[in-house]
């Protein structure tokens, strides 16, 4: 089977696509036929061996989490799933950008038939990081919560789930995303020289909460902004984690199926809007992460065996 490699940790060139043997599913495990999978932007600082430390992985190895396909075989004593059944899931083992996967039982869920397969193949990642996101700065109702990279392939779910909860969201984004954010019932501010300004004036008032989904200086400013640390969290600047100790809770928190079919049912029913914004062929994985790392994405990026 195709699937995605890294020989060693680098740039764009390090991503190969390779032929490898197609995985054999162990006891308690499923072979799914890849349909779509998703890609995330920790994903290019694993690759560049920024994260070796905080997540040390043997080299060469695959690349992907997120997932969604159809059950192709099934290991011994399988009995909630079967050939054919369609299934969105998510694997530790870095191996969703490939043809076929693995994937113990217990990460798996059934697939909604009103989930579509992009959807259902960059769920996992962005959606339950979105979840821990909003979850950690306790939102209640009446706050107001400011985030960065509102329009993303995690902020266009933060913003939904922070609104669900009944908060004020001032999203910050660029000049294209603006009507986009205010057509979702967000604040939108324009990022860049003199924001700050510019989200005092939309919050009117206390600013409770800040989710930083860019880093690049944005828990510096949620502080300059007075919100207490303990109501700040971010996914991407771990250096201000330990440099503040403020929250940084992502998909870790929140990596279990019963978040990821409560996320899907929310799809499946209209109360979510997942929003995939580019879709490219596994062979063409480069030009995937170099749109990617653009950082101007709406939603998530797709790739398809």
């Amino acid at each position: 089977m195709k699937a995605v490699r890294i020989d060693k940790y680098g740039g764009l060139d390090e991503l190969k696509i390779e032929e490898i043997a197609k995985p054999t599913p162990g006891n308690g495990q499923v072979l799914v036929k890849v349909k779509a999978a998703g890609i995330n932007p920790g994903e290019i600082m694993i690759r560049e061996g920024k994260l070796a430390k905080m997540y040390p992985w043997t080299l060469p190895m695959g690349e992907g989490s997120d997932f969604a396909g159809v059950v192709a075989e099934v290991g011994k004593d399988i009995t909630n799933f079967a050939v054919g059944d369609e299934v969105i899931g998510f694997t530790d083992k870095r191996a969703s950008h490939a043809e076929y996967v693995s994937a113990d039982i217990n990460q798996l869920i059934a697939k909604p038939a009103k989930v579509s397969w992009e959807q259902g193949g960059g769920l996992f990642v962005a959606g339950t990081t979105a979840y821990a996101a909003v979850r950690a700065v306790s939102l209640q109702p009446g706050d107001t919560v400011v985030v960065s990279a509102a329009a993303g392939g995690v902020g266009s779910l933060v913003i939904q789930l922070a609104r669900d909860a009944g908060a004020t969201v001032i999203g910050l984004a660029g000049e294209s995303n603006q009507q986009w954010l205010s057509d979702h019932g967000v604040v939108p501010v324009i990022y860049g020289d003199g924001q700050a300004d510019r989200i005092r004036n939309a919050a009117q008032g206390k600013i409770d909460a800040f989710i930083d989904l860019f880093g690049n200086g944005y828990v510096e400013l949620a502080l300059a902004l007075g919100v207490d640390k303990e109501r700040i969290n971010t996914i991407i600047d771990f250096e201000a984690v330990s440099k503040y100790g403020i929250k940084s809770e992502g998909s870790a928190k929140a990596g279990n199926i019963e978040v990821l079919a409560e996320l899907a049912g929310k799809i499946a029913n209209g109360k979510l809007e997942f929003i995939v914004d580019k879709v490219y062929p596994l062979t063409d994985v480069k030009s995937a992460y170099i749109e990617l790392e653009k950082r101007h994405t709406r939603g998530k990026i797709i790739l398809k065996p």
